[in-house]
């Protein structure tokens, strides 16, 4: 018989939590025996189970990849209906959360038309009520009235609202109330100095510590085809000679006709050249916004721009443009200036090793990680010690297209003091405009350009791991990017496409005169994606081939402060090790790497750092049903992770290292036994302890798979 977890909520302390379980852990590393399993951890009431003389010793397990628990917690495995079959796992995530009936697993797949017919239904009714009403409690507020698509009725919504989540609106900590208001589960406690709710509104920028949001007027120019212009990255694309043949460039035709505004604060004439301004600062960017007439227009971002085979030699060994109100000239070589010109009417490109550079070394890079890495992770993170962190990958087609949700994985948080964004593209007009695009309108200290993702879906289309096969291309995308801004630009890559063949060797000594401020290196090839161990061998010879000015960053099966040592003993020319899949099993690594120290952490510390997490996603996401709801699948995402921890007190050999397989086995408490469950069911019962209960009929099976390898590939 299972025993369910009661809604508990992240901000009842962990004493409250979990003071009453008879094990030999401090209070805040226990919990209530009334929300675990009586039958998880029978080690503090039963005797070790008896020795087996045939049981391989810890060397022998650690030779075959399995981790080496110590004998007396080990315990028989769980029994499987589906051996490491998801939708069992989903199954029983169902099954977890009611008592009567399963809940219906298989959903009827519909039509986009009718997903969409449904969603305006759900939309009208009561649950889903008006964001403007819900803040201030008033009808009136709503400026679009009965046109409005969502609900008015305050009193409906009051009368199928779930009940109030426990525990206190995580925006109470801010500045101003809640901007959820009525919608909010934790409305009760919206009081303010009278024991009246709250309901007065503020300005977000008050309230939100989150930056680069996706301008409305931004987005409906980038909506409309030819409105928004990228004078910068187009001008980079034709000095560099990688116009498509023939595209002849289309003028908007409007009022404006005679005059072309640019992204920047010069101005463009009627023939595409810039105008002086009164500021000779701003005439640095000047050159890269030269507009002639052979080439195409600068918004038609559906019809990519392929470079010819034969591209033209790069400017960087000769001059900069210089530009008069009577055309558009390049000096000869030798008449090149390195200063700023102080003559208005002429401006200087920066050279690419002029911009401002960042200083990896011996910083601890979180890597930017697709789904699981988001805002509140990466908060979770530089609590716990990161330096340098980077936003989830996000497809330049979808940036260049204003689709809100691929803006809203550049977001940063302000706690973030170095932060970059990583894009994905296949050719140079595209990652050249989608990098002029992010200069303009977010804040960032870098902009690192994926050359490594081994998706199936980024290949086919040609970016990701697939630039590795074309090393032409890979150099136009470098160029062109890195001459459209002037903040750094770097790039992820992997060692090669096929296993065996890996070519980065020979094209390190050529990626810093491409404009690249950093290059790193994930020591695997795209074929293994995350199977097998990072070859840091071939990392290293990288990395002391590469130029002094390139800096090499070092990634993969980083999951110790002594393998951090190691690496950066082994290899001094490499100037820091990016930390992936480590930061999401343990993200206190940053805090073991800084110590210098193995963490025994206790089940309590873990549920501390997943309350920080839960608050700052409610934060992000938002403390309605809809917010509470996306914050508990992320959560979950980041739980089938956490839970290949093993605690350093259960291991024989320490430190655990990220290849070992973890047998079943007991915590010391029943907290710990539970975090260690690979089943779906466990972790909905700890996001039950963080969250509520979960909606009726909820299922949950993990996105990813980090240890695929196609062997259809493998030929």
């Amino acid at each position: 018989m299972l025993v369910f977890f009661p809604c508990l909520h992240f901000y009842i302390s962990t004493a409250t939590i979990l003071h009453s379980l008879p094990q030999t852990l401090p209070p805040p590393a226990m919990a209530d025996p009334s929300l675990l399993d009586n039958t998880l951890n029978p080690v503090s009431a039963a005797q070790p189970p008896p020795l087996d003389e045939a049981h391989p010793t810890p060397d022998e397990l650690v030779a075959k990849a399995i981790a080496p628990v110590k004998r007396h917690f080990l315990r028989p495995p769980p029994v499987r209906t589906c051996d490491g079959n998801n939708s069992s796992k989903a199954d029983e995530g169902a099954a977890a959360q009611k008592d009567d009936a399963s809940a219906p697993i298989l959903k009827e797949k519909k039509s986009k038309r009718q997903l969409k017919r449904e969603r305006r239904q759900e939309q009208k009714s009561a649950l889903h009520i008006c964001p403007e009403v819900a803040k201030s409690g008033k009808v009136s507020s709503c400026p679009y009235g009965d046109r409005c698509r969502f609900n008015h009725d305050v009193e409906a919504f009051k009368a199928q609202k779930p009940d109030d989540l426990d525990g206190m609106c995580p925006f109470l900590t801010t500045k101003g109330p809640c901007p959820y208001g009525l919608a909010c589960r934790f409305a009760g406690t919206h009081k303010d100095d009278n024991g009246e709710a709250a309901n007065e509104t503020i300005n977000g920028d008050e309230r939100s510590s989150e930056m680069n949001v996706l301008k409305k007027d931004v987005q409906k120019l980038l909506w409309k085809k030819n409105r928004m212009k990228f004078p910068k990255a187009d001008a980079a694309l034709e000095l560099l000679g990688l116009v498509g043949q023939g595209k002849k460039k289309k003028m908007v035709e409007n009022e404006n006709d005679d005059k072309i505004v640019s992204n920047d604060s010069g101005d463009v004439d009627g023939n595409g050249c810039c105008r002086a301004t009164g500021d000779s600062s701003n005439d640095l960017d000047c050159a890269a916004e030269v507009l002639e007439e052979g080439k195409p227009d600068e918004a038609d971002t559906t019809d990519e721009l392929r470079p010819p085979k034969k591209t033209k030699s790069s400017i960087d060994e000769t001059c900069s443009v210089l530009v008069n109100d009577e055309g558009c000239k390049q000096n000869e070589p030798e008449t090149c200036i390195e200063n700023i010109v102080e003559d208005n009417d002429k401006c200087l490109k920066l050279h690419p090793r002029e911009k401002k550079l960042i200083d990896f070394r011996e910083k601890l890079y979180l890597a930017p990680l697709t789904t699981v890495g988001n805002l509140p992770f990466r908060q979770v993170c530089k609590v716990l010690g990161a330096d340098v962190t980077c936003g989830e990958m996000a497809m330049c087609t979808n940036l260049l297209q204003g689709q809100a949700s691929e803006w809203a994985l550049l977001r940063r948080h302000s706690s973030e003091d170095l932060f970059g964004v990583q894009i994905c593209g296949a050719y140079p007009d595209t990652v050249a405009r989608t990098v002029e695009l992010i200069e303009q309108n977010c804040t960032v200290d870098f902009i690192d350009i994926n050359m490594g993702c081994p998706i199936d879906i980024v290949v086919n289309k040609g970016a990701g791991s697939a630039l590795l096969m074309k090393p032409t291309r890979m150099k136009s995308v470098v160029e062109a990017s890195s001459r459209a801004v002037d903040i750094p630009v770097t790039i992820k890559v992997r060692t090669g496409f096929y296993e065996g063949k890996n070519r980065i060797d020979s094209l390190i000594a050529d990626i810093g005169n491409w404009g690249a401020t950093a290059v790193t290196i994930h020591g695997r090839t795209r074929q293994q994606r995350y199977s097998k161990l990072a070859n840091w061998e071939y990392i290293y010879q990288c990395a002391r081939a590469a130029p002094s000015s390139l800096q090499v960053l070092g990634n993969g099966d980083v999951f110790s402060y002594l393998d951090w040592n190691s690496h950066k003993s082994d290899c001094p020319e490499l100037s820091t090790c990016m930390i992936a899949r480590g930061a999401l099993i343990k993200p206190w690594i940053f805090t073991e790497i800084k110590e210098q120290r193995h963490w025994d952490i206790s089940s309590g510390q873990r549920l501390d750092i997943l309350k920080d997490y839960v608050r700052f996603g409610l934060q992000h996401w938002g403390s309605d049903s809809k917010g509470v709801e996306t914050t508990r699948h992320f959560l979950l995402e980041w739980l089938s992770y956490t839970c290949r921890y093993i605690p350093i007190g259960l291991l024989d050999n320490i430190p655990q290292r990220i290849n070992w397989r973890p047998p079943s086995y007991f915590g010391r408490d029943d907290l710990e036994t539970l975090m260690a469950s690979e089943s779906a069911a466990d972790w909905i019962r700890i996001s039950e302890m963080l969250l509520g209960k979960v909606p009726y009929g909820f299922t949950f099976a993990p996105k990813h798979k980090s240890n695929a390898y196609d062997s259809a590939e493998n030929g």
